[in-house]
């Protein structure tokens, strides 16, 4: 609790508030998708699990109309201001349109809250590693906005509102499992969710002598977004193609691997059925994977964290050098359990468990192989299976 103590003298000082003065402090984690990418988006389930790491924010709440906003992550930025009555995405306010669209969503979706709040917020989540600030920050800011004005409402609405925050108010066409995965975590558990359905179930994550390790590649992402868009239109060319056949599905991850075997010649493009390929075997490894975790079996675990790097690599063509580089040189470390990409690809980061005794020659011996092939320095952050958003307590 040094870090939370730290935090509350910092937003004394940063606010000029006496010594005595009550703050409450809150915290959401980062998240990361253990197995299960690329095919939210076609009616597949994902596996992620929030971490013991992430944002914190200490805060009092105001009289007036005003919010003054601090984050200790870009202190050169100031403190920004903006009013309940002024809720618009404004450029020069950057990071703080994050927590200041989750205010007007709430807002727009008829919750009451008739007064500011003046806070300070510190993220141990690194910046653009692909660990979900931006979605931490939102749910954070849901928790402080229900505890400080009471408000009805359950988590799972409360994701859908940062959600919401993210495609209409930032402007990003995000899926739901970032905060979904940040409200809900579950310490010692990983989550199984149907981002379509919402229905999700815990499967226990106990790590005992393992951690993970997140590896960022730090490969400057250029053709991402358009290679998503062609990944996306090549499956749903496919389905298309499989429906006008009178294949009776909703989406592609509705098959198992037998029917994809019998059907696969009705895709008209060689291309969309190794596409295809993925988003099926994926969906199993998925399946595979929750079963492994219930019987306590991490090493089949791994073995399935490795298959779906491959399927990332060969089927979907989303991985690239940097990250097949650095998942060759953590399997070739004898403390790995397992290691794949994990996020959208084309750069971004890598996960893999490891085994505790191992951990710092993992990160010396998979940094410098990494360096000597690519010419990049990748960073390494541990982390744990951590609950979700919630308050901390009164300081």
């Amino acid at each position: 609790m040094e870090l939370v103590k730290n935090l509350v003298q910092n937003f004394k000082n940063e606010f000029k508030k006496d010594t005595t003065t009550p703050t409450e402090v809150f915290f959401a984690p980062g998240r990361v998708n253990l197995i299960g990418e690329h095919i939210d988006y076609n009616g597949g389930k994902v596996f992620p699990c929030a971490l013991d790491f992430g944002t914190y924010a200490v805060v009092t709440k105001r009289e007036d109309k005003n919010f003054r906003m601090f984050s200790e992550n870009f202190k050169e930025l100031g403190t920004i201001e903006f009013s309940l009555d002024s809720l618009i995405y404004d450029k020069k306010d950057d990071w703080a349109n994050y927590p200041k669209g989750v205010i007007k969503t709430f807002l727009d979706a008829g919750f009451k809250i008739d007064s500011g709040f003046d806070v300070l917020f510190y993220g141990n989540i690194p910046n653009g590693a692909g660990l979900s600030s931006s979605a931490s920050i939102e749910v954070l800011t849901s928790v402080i906005i229900k505890n400080l004005f009471n408000l009805d409402v359950d988590m799972v609405e409360m994701v859908k509102l940062c959600q919401k925050t993210e495609n209409e108010f930032i402007g990003v066409n995000c899926g739901i499992m970032d905060q979904f995965s940040i409200g809900m975590g579950k310490k010692d558990h990983a989550i199984l969710l149907d981002c379509n359905t919402l229905n999700y179930t815990y499967a226990p994550f106990m790590l005992n002598d393992i951690s993970i390790v997140i590896a960022n590649t730090n490969k400057r992402r250029g053709l991402g977004e358009s290679k998503y868009n062609e990944r996306r239109a090549s499956c749903d060319g496919a389905l298309k193609d499989l429906k006008d056949a009178k294949v009776e599905i909703n989406s592609l991850c509705d098959m198992d691997i037998q029917l994809f075997e019998n059907v696969k010649h009705h895709i008209k493009s060689d291309e969309a059925i190794s596409r295809v390929r993925h988003a099926v075997t994926e969906n199993v490894r998925v399946l595979d994977a929750m079963a492994a975790l219930k019987a306590g079996d991490i090493n089949k675990f791994g073995e399935l964290m490795i298959e779906s790097h491959n399927s990332l690599r060969d089927d979907y063509e989303v991985t690239g050098f940097e990250l097949d580089s650095l998942v060759e040189a953590a399997l070739e470390e004898k403390g790995t359990i397992g290691s794949r990409m994990t996020g959208a690809g084309f750069g971004g980061c890598t996960v893999s468990l490891v085994k505790n005794e191992a951990l710092e020659d993992f990160i010396a011996h998979v940094g410098k192989k990494y360096f000597e092939k690519t010419g990049l320095e990748a960073a390494f952050y541990i982390g744990n299976p951590g609950d979700g958003a919630r308050k901390l307590g009164d300081f």
